[in-house]
């Protein structure tokens, strides 16, 4: 007797005899069709000329200071190769930052309270110090220069370090800089000189839909805007240096920031969370979370403001505040030296 037939005898005298019959004749007893779903197009799309995007960018960059309290979560990206990504406990954190280049960040080990690594930066040397709770050889005064590449001495060093996870969590802090961040916080402005164009296109991303209980959307199809800053290099050809996205469903809302290096590599790719009021008059409208992402580096740092109420825009401070001192005494680490003798290896 058959699958078919055997099925259909189980089932004759059934409610939903007609049913599963027209189901069997079709798939069989023993199989199911497979329903492929598709993404959702989400409307409505809001369309803007490329002077509201500039403008949008321009309100970003109006904000010189910002002081406030905020999440820090990293994630190490060093092993993407083999599919792993170390993610780490969301840390406390205090930021104050200043236009155009100028950071100080304070991050502390969670319930503890004390901090794990103070960095600076006063817009042209980096200082980084790694505190707290780890072993004494990875107890370290780091300082630099903030445009100078130090990717083969941080393969070096990881490769000296091993594998294990806590040497991978210092790989992470071996990895920031103090100016990463900047870029992210603080937007530099539109550039109007001639030496600069913006244009404008639009792009729909296949992205990962948001769950809810009664219908779970899988993917979705968001519109956006993209608005590409381009420097002149030579007698009619020019590179990227920015892009944003704007996010286009229901409203104009900048979501994204990529800049790319001399090479046109994109070197800092930054997401931008909802908006909220920010300081105690709601004066100040910006993202509450922002996502950092160094590709090249292989490192994501997630920044949340705790309370957006309590954030202190455009107050200004003095410039010992972006000057980290050694004042726990730890071995110091001077990387510009250490490429220079690299280099001179080398040669």
């Amino acid at each position: 007797m058959s699958a078919l037939f055997f099925c259909l005898q189980i089932f004759k005298n059934s409610f939903y005899f007609l049913i599963i019959s027209l189901v069997l004749l079709s798939v069989s007893c023993g199989g199911y069709k497979n329903v492929e779903k598709v993404p959702v197009r989400l409307t409505p799309l809001t369309s803007a000329e490329k002077d509201k995007l500039i403008s949008e960018v321009s309100r970003f960059a109006q904000v010189k200071t910002v002081r406030g309290k905020v999440d820090v979560k990293f994630e190490d990206n060093s092993f993407a190769e083999s599919g792993i990504s170390e993610k780490y406990r969301s840390a406390n954190g205090q930021v104050i930052v200043e236009a155009p280049a100028k950071i100080n960040l304070k991050i502390q080990i969670p319930v503890v309270g004390s901090d794990l690594v103070q960095m600076t930066s006063d817009g042209e040397k980096f200082r980084v110090a790694v505190i707290c709770c780890v072993e004494e050889k990875y107890k370290k005064f780091v300082f630099g220069t903030n445009d100078k590449d130090y990717t083969k001495l941080r393969e070096k060093a990881k490769k000296a370090m091993g594998g294990g996870d806590q040497t991978r969590a210092i790989s992470v802090f071996a990895s920031l800089r103090p100016q990463h961040f900047t870029d992210a916080l603080l937007m530099r402005p539109i550039q109007t000189g001639d030496g600069y164009i913006y244009t404008q296109s639009e792009i729909y991303a296949d992205e990962p839909g948001t769950t809810q209980k009664k219908s779970p959307i899988a993917r979705v199809i968001r519109g956006y805007y993209l608005l590409d800053e381009l420097k002149k290099i030579g007698e009619g050809d020019y590179r990227i240096t920015r892009r944003f996205w704007f996010d286009r469903v229901g409203g104009i809302r900048l979501a994204k920031q990529q800049v790319f290096d001399d090479n046109g590599v994109l070197e800092t790719d930054i997401a931008y969370g909802v908006e909220e009021k920010f300081t105690d008059t709601g004066q100040f409208s910006l993202p509450v979370q922002v996502q950092i992402t160094r590709p090249q580096e292989r490192y994501s740092v997630k920044l949340t403001y705790q309370v957006p109420g309590d954030v202190i825009i455009d107050k200004p401070y003095d410039d010992a505040v972006f000057l980290l001192e050694n004042k726990w005494q730890l071995p110091e680490v001077d990387l510009d030296k250490q490429a220079d003798q690299a280099n001179l290896l080398n040669q």
